[in-house]
C-alpha cells in the first residue's frame, strides 16, 4: 500500500531500533494518534521476532518504500535527535515545509538537528519522558501497550541497574503496572538466551580483550569479526562487563567493510556518548554506539586510544589524594620534637620548610626537603635528638602540581624513593601524597571491590554517592531548606560545608534526627557569623574549639565547626585542637559509623563523603573504632559503642572488642575525670532501654571504674524494665512535670549503696550538690517510706500524702520501680493521679472571718481539715466550713 495523502504525520527512530526506540514510537502514536510509524532502517532481529509474533498489531505502520515523501508534513523523532542515525530522513527532516518533533533522553552532541518543538532530559529511557506525558494527559492504555512501554524502560535501564537510570524511570514504570503491564512477558523477553555463534563470539571477545590504562584509568578493548551480522553486539559487551567487572569497554566488531563499535562505562571518568561522537556515534554517558565504514579495525582502534589520551582524565589527581593540610615544621626543630610531632599526628614523614623574608617583609614559607620516622628514630637512639632536623632531613625533593594525574605521582615517588610527595600550588605546598595513598588507590584501581572493612587507616580517596534524591524523600523540606541555605554561604565565601556525625548515620539507618551538625573546611566561627547576619539569626562563638552554635528565629539550633584534628597529650587527656580538613576531622571521630560527611555547597549538594568503608559497617551492623589507639586516647568511647550498639542492635566489632579490653588490662578508664565518665553513663540511662547497655557495662566490667561498691545485680534487668513501664504509666497520665529519666534509672543503679558509698559514687562522678542531695539522701528517704508503705497497707491517705508530698517526682517514680509489691505500687499510684494535688477550699483568710484570731491556729485547723478532705471525711467547701466551726468552737471553750 503506497501513503499518498497530504500532510501525513510520520514517527521515527534511529536505525537498528531497540526496545526503548520501539516503545517510543508506540508511545508516541498515542499522542499523534493519526500518525505512521516508519522503521528508517532494519531492526535487531530479536525485535523483528517480537513483533511479527506478538504485538505488532498495536501499530499503524508502513514500510519506508510506501511513503511519498512530498506528502509529508510533519515527523516525530523519538530516542535520537541526531542526522546521522536516521537514514533517509535526515533529508526530508530539514526541509522548510516539514515540521519536526523530538523525543530524546541522550545529551545534545554535534549534528543534532533543530527542531520546532522537542522534549529532552536525561532519564533511563526516552519512552519515560513520552509515559509521564501520557500519563499527565490521562490517555488511556491497554495492557498489551503498557507492557510495550515498560519493556522499553527495563531494557534501556538494564532492569534499573544501569548508572543512567532516574528516579522517573521507576515512576514511570510503577505507573505502566498500574496499567496491567506484564512482568511475565517483559522477563521472558530480556532474559535471552545465547546462541551457539553468539556464544563464539563472545569467546572471542573475551580472548582479544586487552586491558589499557589510559591517564590512569583502566579501559578495555576487545576486537571480533565476523563475515556475517552479529546480533545482540550490545548484550554480548555488556554480558562481558558483567562477567569481567570491566569499568570502560569499547568492542570493535569487523562486519564486511564496516565497523561496529558497542561502548559501555560505569564511571563518570569516561563518557562513551562524547567519546564515540567524534565517529558518528551517539548514546547517552554510559552507553553509547557508533559504526563506521570503509577503515580497519587496527586503524580504528589507533585512533580511538588517540582520541581518549586527549578526553580521558583519571579524578585520581594529586588534589583529589593529598592529605591536607601538610604536617611540616621548621629546620630548626629538634629531632626529640619532631618525633613528638610524627606521633601526635600520627605520620611517617615530615615536610621541613625554612622561613623566609623578601623585601616586602612578609614572612613565606620555602620548601626544602623532609625526613622520616626512621631516621629520626635512629638519630635520637644514638644519643642525637638534641640537633635540629635540618642534620639528617634528605634536601633532594620533588613536588606535584594540584592537577597532576596518577601516573605522575607513580613515577615522581617511586623514582625518588620518597615517602611524601608534596603538591604545591604558587609556590604553596598544600597537601601532601604519600607512598601509602598511592598503594592504596592503584589497589582500588585493580580491584573495585576492594573497600575493605579492615581498612581504618582511612582511604586515599573517599566512596561517594548521590544523596539528593534520597534526602528529599526522607527529610522534611523546612531542614532541606536550611542545608541548601549552609552550602550556598559557604560557596560564597570561599568555603566547604558539610552535615556530618549522627544526622547523616540516622538518614541512612531511616532514623529520625534533626540535630544539625556541620562541618566546615576554614573558619567556622567566620562561615556562623555570616550565616546569622544573612538570617537574622543568634550566634554563639567558642572561640578556642572554632565551634559555634546558630540559633535560628524559631528557636532550631544548628551546632558548626571548623574542620579539625585533635590529638591527646596523654591517655585520657582532653584533647588539643588544630583546624584541618573534612578527611582529617573525620579520623578524630569515635566509630566509623560516625564519619560519614554530606556535602552541602550547590554544585555538590547532597554528595556522600565516606572515608572508612562507614556505609559497609552500617550495612554490616558493625561498631569499629577508625584506628587501634582510639580507646587509648579516649576511653569513653568504650561506653559509646556500648550505648550505639544497643541502641541501632549492632555488635562491637571483634577488633574494637580487644582494644576494649586491651584499654581496661591498662586501666586508662581510671585516668578519666569523674565528669567525663558521667556525660557518658548519663547518655546511656537518657535511651529508651538502658537495661541492655547497663548489662553490658557490667560484663565489661566497667562499672567497677565508677566504684567497685557497684557489683552485679541479678535482678537489674527487671528492676530497669519496671522503671520504663512506671514511665509508660506516668506519659498516660499526660502531666505537664518534666521529669529527668536518666536519675530514675540511676537511683535503681545505686539502690544497694549506703549514703557514705553514694557519696563516693557522687565525688567520682564529679555531681552536682543537687543530685549528691537527690541521690544518697532523699533515695534513702524514699526507700524508707516505701518500706514504711509496704508494712501499713491500711495507712490513711493524709499519712500517705504527707509523707511523699516531700519528695521529688523522681524519687517517687523510683519507689514505685523499685518493689514488686503491687498493693505498694497501687498506694503510689494514687498518692500521684488522687491525692497529690488536693487541697483545702478554705483559706486562712476565710477562717479570719469566722472570727479565728490570726496565727499558728489557722494553720492547725487548715491542716486538720486537708487530712480529713484526704481521707474522704469532707467534699465539700460547706463541709470545711462546718468542720473549721466546729473546731473554732473548741478552741474557744
Amino acid at each position: 500500500m503506497e501513503y499518498s495523502l497530504k500532510n501525513i504525520t510520520i514517527i521515527t527512530t534511529h536505525i537498528n531500533a531497540d526496545f526503548d526506540a520501539v516503545a517510543s514510537l508506540l508511545a508516541a502514536q498515542k499522542l499523534y494518534p493519526d500518525s505512521i510509524v516508519v522503521f528508517p532502517g532494519s531492526q535487531e532481529k530479536k525485535l523483528r521476532d517480537f513483533f511479527i509474533s506478538s504485538m505488532a498489531y498495536l501499530f499503524k505502520m508502513a514500510d519506508i518504500n510506501a511513503i511519498d515523501m512530498d506528502t509529508v508534513a510533519r515527523i516525530v523523532l523519538v530516542d535520537t535527535a541526531n542526522s546521522s542515525r536516521i537514514g533517509t530522513f535526515a533529508e526530508i527532516c530539514v526541509k522548510d515545509d516539514v515540521e519536526l518533533h523530538i523525543f530524546d533522553h541522550h545529551p545534545k552532541v554535534e549534528g543534532d538537528l533543530e527542531s520546532s518543538f522537542e522534549i529532552r532530559d536525561r532519564t533511563g529511557a526516552t519512552v519515560t519522558l513520552l509515559t509521564e506525558i501520557i500519563k499527565q494527559k490521562g490517555i488511556p492504555l491497554s495492557p498489551e501497550e503498557a507492557t510495550i512501554l515498560c519493556l522499553g524502560i527495563y531494557e534501556d535501564t538494564g532492569s534499573f541497574s544501569f548508572p543512567s537510570t532516574t528516579e522517573r524511570d521507576f515512576l514511570a514504570a510503577a505507573f505502566l503496572l498500574s496499567k496491567g503491564a506484564s512482568l511475565n512477558t517483559i522477563s521472558d523477553i530480556i532474559a535471552r538466551e545465547i546462541n551457539p555463534f553468539q556464544l563464539s563470539v563472545l569467546n572471542d571477545m573475551i580472548q582479544a580483550a586487552e586491558r589499557r590504562r589510559i591517564n590512569g584509568i583502566e579501559i578495555v578493548i576487545t576486537k571480533v569479526s565476523s563475515e556475517k551480522y552479529i546480533n545482540d553486539l550490545a548484550y554480548l559487551t555488556h554480558k562481558m562487563v558483567k562477567m569481567e567487572a570491566i569499568d570502560v569497554i569499547f568492542t570493535l566488531a569487523q562486519i564486511d567493510s564496516k565497523i561496529q563499535i558497542v561502548a559501555r562505562s560505569r564511571i563518570p571518568e569516561v563518557n562513551v556518548a562524547f567519546i564515540l561522537s567524534f565517529f558518528g556515534g551517539g548514546g547517552h554517558p554510559y552507553a553509547a554506539s557508533a559504526t563506521v565504514k570503509n577503515t580497519t579495525q587496527t586503524d580504528m582502534e589507533l585512533s580511538l586510544i588517540d582520541i581518549l589520551l586527549k578526553n580521558v582524565r583519571s579524578s585520581k589527581t594529586a588534589k583529589a589524594l593529598m592529605s591536607s593540610p601538610a604536617i611540616k615544621t621548621t629546620q630548626e626543630v629538634t629531632c626529640e620534637n619532631a618525633a613528638k610531632i610524627l606521633t601526635r599526628y600520627n605520620v611517617n614523614a615530615l615536610l621541613i620548610i625554612d622561613q623566609v623574608t623578601d623585601s616586602s617583609d612578609d614572612s613565606k614559607e620555602k620548601l626544602i626537603g623532609f625526613i622520616t620516622r626512621q631516621v629520626i628514630d635512629k638519630a635520637i637512639s644514638h644519643g642525637l635528638g638534641h640537633l635540629p632536623v635540618r642534620e639528617y632531613m634528605n634536601p633532594e625533593i620533588v613536588s606535584v602540581d594540584p592537577e597532576a594525574d596518577l601516573s605522575e605521582i607513580h613515577s615522581k615517588i617511586i623514582a625518588s624513593n620518597q615517602r611524601i610527595l608534596p603538591v604545591v600550588e604558587n609556590s604553596v605546598v598544600i597537601g601532601v601524597v604519600t607512598r601509602t595513598d598511592l598503594i592504596k588507590t592503584i589497589d582500588e584501581l585493580n580491584d573495585s571491590n576492594s573497600f575493605s572493612s579492615s581498612d581504618h587507616e582511612g582511604r586515599t580517596t573517599p566512596k561517594t554517592k548521590h544523596m539528593s534524591s534520597f534526602m528529599k524523600e526522607r527529610l522534611p523540606e523546612p531542614i532541606l531548606e536550611l542545608l541548601a541555605k549552609v552550602g550556598e554561604i559557604a560557596s560564597d565565601i570561599g568555603y566547604n560545608a558539610y552535615v556530618v556525625g549522627g544526622f547523616v548515620r540516622d538518614l541512612l539507618l531511616y532514623e529520625k534526627n534533626f540535630d544539625i551538625d556541620i562541618v566546615i573546611e576554614g573558619d567556622g566561627i567566620s562561615f556562623a557569623q555570616k550565616f546569622g547576619e544573612l538570617h537574622n539569626a543568634n550566634v554563639h562563638t567558642y572561640t578556642k574549639f572554632g565551634t559555634a552554635v546558630i540559633t535560628m528565629p524559631d528557636g532550631f539550633k544548628i551546632d558548626v565547626a571548623s574542620a579539625r584534628l585533635e590529638y591527646y597529650q596523654h591517655p585520657g587527656a582532653l584533647p588539643t585542637v588544630e583546624r584541618s580538613s573534612i578527611k582529617l576531622d573525620m579520623y578524630r571521630r569515635d566509630f566509623t559509623m560516625n564519619t560519614l560527611a554530606i556535602q552541602l555547597n550547590p554544585e555538590k549538594f547532597g554528595v556522600l563523603i565516606d572515608f572508612f568503608a562507614a556505609q559497609k559497617d552500617i550495612k554490616d551492623k558493625v561498631i569499629r573504632v577508625i584506628h587501634n589507639l582510639s580507646f587509648v586516647e579516649d576511653p569513653t568511647r568504650i561506653f559509646r559503642a556500648i550505648r550505639f550498639e544497643q541502641r541501632f542492635g549492632f555488635t562491637i566489632g571483634k577488633l574494637s572488642a580487644s582494644l576494649i579490653q586491651n584499654a581496661l588490662k591498662f586501666d586508662f578508664l581510671h585516668k578519666l575525670s569523674g565528669i567525663r565518665i558521667f556525660s557518658e553513663l548519663k547518655l546511656i540511662l537518657e535511651e529508651d532501654n538502658p537495661a541492655q547497655a547497663i548489662q553490658r557495662i557490667y560484663d565489661l566490667g566497667l562499672m567497677n571504674v565508677i566504684h567497685p561498691a557497684l557489683i552485679r545485680d541479678k535482678y537489674i534487668a527487671e528492676r530497669f524494665s519496671a522503671v520504663k513501664k512506671v514511665f509508660d504509666w506516668y506519659e498516660l497520665l499526660y502531666l505537664e512535670e518534666p521529669v529527668k529519666r536518666w536519675t530514675v534509672y540511676f537511683m535503681v543503679l545505686i539502690r544497694y549503696t549506703n549514703v557514705e558509698i553514694s557519696e563516693a559514687i557522687c565525688r567520682r562522678l564529679e555531681l552536682p550538690p543537687k543530685y549528691i542531695k537527690l541521690f544518697c539522701h532523699e533515695r534513702m528517704k524514699a526507700l524508707s517510706y516505701l518500706h514504711w508503705i509496704e508494712m501499713n497497707q491500711a495507712a490513711k491517705n493524709h499519712e500517705i500524702f504527707h509523707k511523699l508530698t516531700t519528695l521529688k517526682t523522681e524519687s517517687i517514680l523510683f519507689m514505685m520501680a523499685a518493689t514488686n509489691d503491687e498493693a505498694a505500687q497501687k498506694t503510689i499510684s494514687r498518692f500521684y493521679t488522687t491525692l497529690k494535688n488536693e487541697a483545702c477550699i478554705l483559706s486562712g483568710k476565710n477562717l479570719v472571718e469566722m472570727g479565728l484570731e490570726p496565727g499558728p491556729t489557722i494553720g492547725k485547723i487548715l491542716l486538720d481539715i486537708l487530712n480529713r478532705r484526704l481521707d474522704g471525711e469532707i467534699k465539700s467547701k460547706e463541709e470545711e466550713a462546718e468542720a473549721a466551726l466546729e473546731l473554732i468552737n473548741k478552741i474557744s471553750q
